[in-house]
């Protein structure tokens, strides 16, 4: 059950209309890492796992945190445009309308499309994608994820402190990078503690048997590369983070094997193949006739 209590975390008033503001800070709302995505991505984890107790209630905790960030943003965005001028931008090059709010940096869906309100896009007007999120069903690849959801999603964040002198809105995204501060601590601690009690382990998943895997590749740094220091970092030489091997450098590639033939695939999907034409054109007709699949 979602109750909403009708009101903010923290404060989300600008000091002054910015459209073209608005549109910038449709990123961290409907982006690849914006609030959305983190409040979904956390909602069906939470959903999807397995074990009661206390990774299920931070995965709700958290994940009901961030749909209230996406009310704050969303209700900024919606300040922002609330008297925003409907047509010439400032410093327009255009007499049109339209044209000179493209040129301005606006997204004309805002007033078009929404009424002077935010979307469920990111800043360039691409729709928010259920494809975002990952929710693995296991919690330390999940963990793991969310992590650097919170270091991307920060990342742009403190890039749009800087793009901005509007202090309500500095207020605003100050709260919010202290958050992400949090989560990102958070995420880190929860994967670690889920190693500490034996939950999951590296590598992900812990419990596929080694044995079925290539055990001579496991932790060979191949150099597919010309540059020469690569070899001198940790991931080349000594213990494995995993605990179970020791790394070890190859400076160049193994010699390959054999590229296979070209695939024949069925005559019926025309690709262009080696075989003539006039002879697909007859497999094609036999195999309809015996309905050969």
């Amino acid at each position: 059950m979602f109750f909403h209590r009708q009101e903010l975390q923290h404060q989300a008033k600008p000091d002054k209309p910015d459209a073209v503001y608005a549109r910038k800070l449709q990123e961290v709302l409907g982006g690849q890492y914006g609030e959305i995505s983190v409040a979904m991505q956390y909602g069906f984890q939470a959903w999807n796992i397995h074990i009661p107790g206390k990774y299920r209630d931070l995965l709700y905790g958290i994940g009901a945190e961030e749909f209230g960030h996406v009310e704050i943003l969303a209700t900024m965005i919606a300040q922002l445009l609330e008297k925003a001028p409907v047509g010439l931008t400032e410093d327009a090059i255009q007499k049109d309308p339209t044209v000179a709010a493209v040129i301005g940096g606006t997204d004309v869906q805002h007033a078009i499309v929404a009424g002077a309100g935010a979307r469920p896009v990111d800043s360039n007007g691409n729709p928010w994608q259920g494809s975002y999120i990952t929710a693995s069903g296991n919690l330390l690849a999940d963990f793991t994820a969310n992590a650097n959801a919170e270091m991307q999603g920060r990342l742009q964040v403190a890039r749009l402190y800087h793009m901005t002198d509007d202090h309500g809105v500095k207020d605003l995204l100050g709260f919010l990078l202290a958050r992400d501060t949090m989560h990102q601590n958070q995420w880190m601690a929860a994967a670690r503690e889920l190693q500490e009690e034996g939950h999951e382990l590296l590598p992900v998943p812990s419990n596929f048997p080694l044995a079925q895997e290539d055990r001579d590749v496991s932790y060979q740094y191949i150099n597919f590369s010309d540059g020469a220091q690569a070899g001198e970092g940790s991931w080349a030489s000594g213990p494995t983070p995993d605990g179970k091997g020791e790394f070890t450098y190859v400076a160049e590639p193994p010699a390959g094997v054999p590229m296979p033939p070209p695939t024949v695939p069925d005559p019926r999907l025309y690709g262009t193949s080696p075989v003539p034409n006039a002879v697909e054109k007859v497999t094609s007709t036999i195999k309809d006739v015996l309905h050969k699949g």
